[in-house]
């Protein structure tokens, strides 16, 4: 059993939901001493909150509030600009750490496999999200706006998000947070149309009914569902739940409406029992290729099966949402296949063995897969947090052999929390002055700038490094 009063150190690897609702649980904890450091590869936190939820979802990103009051526990220390497997090694963590909760999602794009998919004008999800979130990593792409008609392939939350966005009006996007390159060439977009391919049906489709509404509710913009595969009949269809009969019923309503004339110029189709057989084009896309799907019943499922029976669609803007994949992270066991860390409950796992891996954990996507919205990582954080929890108390976490303190040496280039707070502080006085909630920084040579400006007042500098218990550091030039 483990000695009252000894005091648990946690490393949590990743700043986004999953990662932070771990960090809460943790320090919420009042029957145990806790001390938790948080490392983010990015120069600011938050992971897919600020680079992941779309720009006019503002109520959505209001968790970062829980996260910020975070950061001011003395038992939290935040370090960004650190990458652990390359500034700092997973066998390093574990000498100075109880236990490691890694929660890294899941940012890789899948790929559909199909010809074409390397052409110009074809583009992850993960490409155009980031493009205009702000990813500094992503800032730097190129769209082709210049067509009238965009494809996007897969119907989940985050397909519905980029239709969305590609069809809001200016002035509409000017009132969120978009990434002002983002926001400036949206602007002169002459997408008007938006085709969503799913190769299932209505009631199988990824999308959530709150984003299916959401999509409805934005103004001067008409949805419609294309009869072509909505109508698609199957054999002995299991029973529908609740979700996903309601979810058949109001696009039901759609497909009649959709027959319906409308003012408006811009539209999102929604294309069901369809999938990518060839991207078109000889220099870059001018079309795509779908095969027809029939359905049939598997079981408790649904799967879509080819008809042989192909439509052509002229496009010049194809962007793939078909799902997200993780990457290994230096010796932590890693799953291939599914590309997640093999876990129990949170627990990893050798996946050789079979073993639990003492005191390294899982939580997110790197968890369980791409699935789920954000308040899903709650409850996942929640059960790895018992588990490590319970862990600890049976005494099968070995004590740490390192200081927690790190030599100036080793992380040279490390941020904390006063670096986040000047830039998020920048970032907000320059929306106030364009009449939006923040203008984001994504050059990562402007951040580093505005990070450097947290020392410039050294009694402010000095109480906030006592509320996250760092010492004054020199920022590097």
């Amino acid at each position: 059993m483990t000695e009252p009063g000894r005091e648990l150190r946690v490393a949590v690897v990743g700043s986004g939901p999953s990662g932070s609702y771990a960090a809460e649980r943790l320090l919420s904890r009042r029957d145990i001493s806790v001390r938790v450091d948080m490392f983010e590869r990015l120069t600011t936190p938050w992971g897919l909150v600020r680079f992941g939820v779309a720009p006019d979802h503002l109520a959505t990103k209001s968790v970062i509030i829980g996260f910020e009051r975070m950061t001011r526990d003395p038992r939290f220390r935040l370090w960004l600009n650190v990458e652990v497997g390359r500034h700092v090694s997973p066998e390093q963590l574990s000498e100075r750490y109880h236990a490691v909760i890694y929660a890294v999602g899941a940012m890789g794009a899948r790929d559909m496999g199909v010809p074409g998919e390397d052409l110009p004008g074809s583009h992850s999800a993960t490409e155009f999200v980031g493009w205009y979130n702000g990813h500094p990593e992503y800032a730097d792409r190129a769209f082709d706006f210049s067509t009238e008609r965009a494809v996007v392939i897969g119907n989940g939350n985050v397909a519905i998000d980029i239709a969305r966005i590609l069809l809001t009006t200016p002035a509409r996007l000017v009132r969120t947070d978009i990434a002002q390159h983002a926001l400036e060439q949206l602007s002169t977009s002459r997408v008007r149309e938006v085709v969503v391919v799913g190769r299932r049906g209505p009631a199988e489709a990824a999308f959530t009914n709150g984003e299916l509404l959401g999509l409805l509710n934005v103004p001067d913009l008409r949805v419609v569902v294309d009869p072509e595969g909505f109508e698609s009949t199957h054999s002995a269809r299991p029973p529908l739940d609740f979700a996903a009969a309601h979810k058949t019923a109001r696009l039901s309503q759609l497909a009649g409406y959709g027959r319906q004339t409308s003012n408006s110029d811009r539209r999102v189709v929604l294309r069901f029992c369809a999938a990518p057989q060839r991207l078109l084009g000889q220099d870059r896309v001018s079309g795509i290729r779908l095969a027809r799907n029939a359905l049939v019943a598997d079981g408790s499922a649904v799967r879509a099966i080819p008809t042989f029976e192909f439509d052509e669609l002229d496009c010049g803007l194809v962007i793939r949402s078909v799902g997200f994949r993780a990457s290994p992270i230096g010796s932590v066991p890693f799953d291939f296949s599914r590309h997640v860390i093999p876990n129990r409950d949170g627990r990893a796992i050798d996946p050789e063995s079979g073993e639990t891996v003492p005191g390294t954990y899982v939580t997110g996507w790197i968890k369980r897969g791409p699935s789920g919205v954000i308040g899903t990582n709650k409850q996942c954080a929640k059960q790895t947090v018992e588990c490590l929890i319970e862990d600890f108390l049976v005494g099968a976490l070995a004590e740490p052999t390192a200081d927690l303190e790190y030599p100036t040496s080793q992380l040279p280039a490390a941020f904390d929390v006063r670096a986040w707070r000047a830039i998020d502080a920048h970032e907000r006085r320059e929306g106030i002055r364009s009449g939006r909630p923040r203008v984001k920084l994504v050059d990562p040579a402007a951040l580093l700038a505005v990070a450097s400006t947290a020392v410039a007042e050294p009694a402010e500098d000095e109480a906030l490094g006592a509320v996250n218990g760092l010492p004054p550091r020199r920022w590097p030039s």
